[in-house]
């Protein structure tokens, strides 16, 4: 019994020393770069489908202007254009997505003026904004601060802007708006488990797979799209 114990204990004692320990900040600091090199990456994908929508709206922009003297044909061509990229590229191109993105590129008509922080969703909630000081307002604050969707829209719907604008005491406001937003926090499954990053990926429903499935379906995505000098980052 003795002699059949001692390596058992030898080999649990090996594998303590080998293992490294996680919370040693040597593996913290690795870890952090790690994360912080996919969120990058996905930050990465996200706006190249920020960019396809963009030059999307452009296009529909130039093809009407072409066929202005026609009548309603803005609208036909919406509608037909929808038909035929649902079929060859799956959903997320129904009419209404393709009149966001006319509307995207008219609103934001300077491609290179674009925050590479925000996100397409970010995007079309900021549609609704027609006030332009507000506009370049919450663009501003979005992108340097990393507010969630969630966020933007609170602020939205709830005219911080203008609250702001029209109070004389700001810091009630501000303070207020910080304690929202610190609950809205942004995270990377926000981007995992958005259904706009899944329709321009041409991936199911995250309801089919487990949010590590998900995630890792995403990083193999991004490999084939982005290029093989990020599969170190994405762990290839």
């Amino acid at each position: 019994m003795r002699n059949s114990y001692l390596p058992k204990k030898a080999a649990k004692k090996e594998q303590a020393i080998t293992q490294p320990d996680v919370r040693s900040e040597f593996y913290l600091n690795i870890s952090e770069i790690l994360q912080a090199a996919r969120q990058n990456a996905y930050h990465a994908i996200n706006f190249v489908m920020v960019e396809a929508y963009w030059n999307i709206g452009k296009l529909i922009v130039e093809e009407e202007q072409q066929g202005k003297q026609r009548a309603n044909y803005g609208t036909h061509l919406i509608k037909n254009l929808s038909v035929k990229l649902n079929a060859d590229f799956g959903k997320g191109f129904s009419e209404q997505s393709l009149w966001n993105m006319r509307l995207f590129y008219l609103k934001f008509p300077i491609l290179s003026a674009l925050r590479r922080e925000l996100t397409w969703t970010h995007y079309k909630m900021l549609l609704r904004v027609e006030n332009e000081n507000a506009l370049s307002y919450y663009i501003q604050e979005a992108a340097q601060h990393n507010w969630s969707v969630r966020a933007l829209e609170r602020q939205i719907n709830s005219l911080y802007y203008e609250r702001l604008l029209t109070s004389r005491n700001k810091a009630p406001v501000i303070e207020e708006m910080q304690e929202k937003t610190a609950s809205l926090a942004q995270t990377p499954q926000d981007f995992i488990k958005d259904p706009y990053v899944l329709e321009f990926l041409g991936m199911p429903d995250s309801s089919q797979f487990r949010e590590s499935d998900m995630e890792q379906a995403i990083i193999d995505n991004l490999k084939q799209k982005l290029g093989n000098k990020l599969l170190p980052i994405l762990g290839a």
